[in-house]
């Protein structure tokens, strides 16, 4: 399964992707604003781990965001269940090196369309905290619109913080 944009191709990941994937999540600001399961620091065993738990999944819906050849960064679906179950909550996270680029924008899109043309969903959503403007402007220019503001719904570093529900639909 490749999903390929102008910038960067999305793939399922692969045992050899784990040095690349270690070296771009071991970012304290990646950490920061992904869920706590994210670890930090990330090491070569993180990934290792994280990539034999997301390989044999189907449908496919953890892909390496491949620039080059090298798995920098990721984005992902999380299936709804039961009466959500036409719904997915993406994330995602980008190598500082490789932002400001469009990739994350592109990644996004390119999942986001996975989700409705492959997968039939109907709705995708995601929550950043309201600290994020970067993921928020990803979002806005991938075509999500921001629902409203969760206040007090997430505790991460210790520190209660607000997030934004952003979603696009499928008319």
């Amino acid at each position: 399964m490749l999903l390929h944009t102008p910038c960067c191709t999305l793939r399922p990941f692969h045992p050899a992707d784990a040095p690349s994937v270690a070296r771009h999540a071991d970012d304290r600001g990646i950490w920061r604003n992904l869920r706590d399961r994210f670890p930090h620091p990330y090491t070569l065993a993180d990934a290792e781990a994280f990539i034999a738990h997301v390989a044999d999944a189907r449908p496919v819906t953890h892909f390496a965001i491949d620039v080059a050849g090298d798995a920098v960064g990721s984005v992902a679906l999380r299936l709804g269940t039961d009466i959500e179950r036409r719904s997915a909550e993406i994330g995602y996270w980008l190598g500082a090196s490789y932002r400001g680029r469009g990739i994350a924008v592109a990644a996004v899109v390119a999942a986001t369309e996975y989700a409705f043309g492959t997968l039939d969903l109907v709705r995708v959503f995601a929550v950043p905290f309201v600290h994020n403007v970067a993921s928020v402007r990803v979002l806005e220019r991938a075509g999500y619109v921001r629902e409203g503001t969760m206040r007090r719904s997430a505790v991460k570093d210790g520190v209660v913080l607000d997030q934004h529900l952003y979603a696009v639909v499928r008319d």
